[in-house]
């Protein structure tokens, strides 16, 4: 009986293992570079125009090293100001042209209705590749458990 206790065990100690070789590999359940499928990425953009100057630089370094990845820009809060119609940083860059590229290279600009309500800003005052969801936690949450999107908030 002990012994019968102490494979089992052994078993499920191997099966573990296993698992977590795969998971740090990149292989998942949810279509990872392991299983052929694509990978699949999120960016929160929360905190502003300094926030989304990072997050430009980081989106064309990400799509640079892996150029087949799926990348959705979730904004609210701050994080939408980047995307209203003549935003500049503080060199008084716009960001309508990488906005546009990095749309042209298949990265998606979600916007939060909530954010725009509450700060009053209506939806044609964004930038044309912006595609406004309810609720941008929301929309991050969904693309995580739903989708397998991993998470980067720069």
């Amino acid at each position: 009986m002990r012994r019968a206790f102490i494979r089992a065990s052994a078993a499920l100690a191997a099966i573990g293992l296993a698992a977590r070789a795969s998971a740090q590999s990149g292989q998942s359940a949810v279509g990872g570079p392991g299983k052929g499928g694509r990978v699949k990425v999120v960016y929160q953009l929360s905190e502003g125009i300094d926030q989304a100057v990072r997050a430009m630089g980081n989106l064309r370094n990400h799509l640079n090293g892996a150029p087949g990845t799926k990348i959705v820009v979730v904004a609210f809060g701050y994080g939408i100001d980047f995307l209203v119609e003549g935003a500049k940083d503080a060199r008084g860059n716009s960001f309508e042209s990488p906005v546009g590229a990095l749309a042209a290279e298949g990265v998606e600009f979600r916007v939060c209705r909530n954010t725009l309500t509450a700060r009053k800003i209506s939806e044609s005052q964004l930038l044309m590749e912006a595609k406004v969801v309810q609720a941008g936690v929301v929309e991050i949450a969904r693309l995580q458990a739903e989708e397998g999107y991993a998470y980067i908030k720069p």
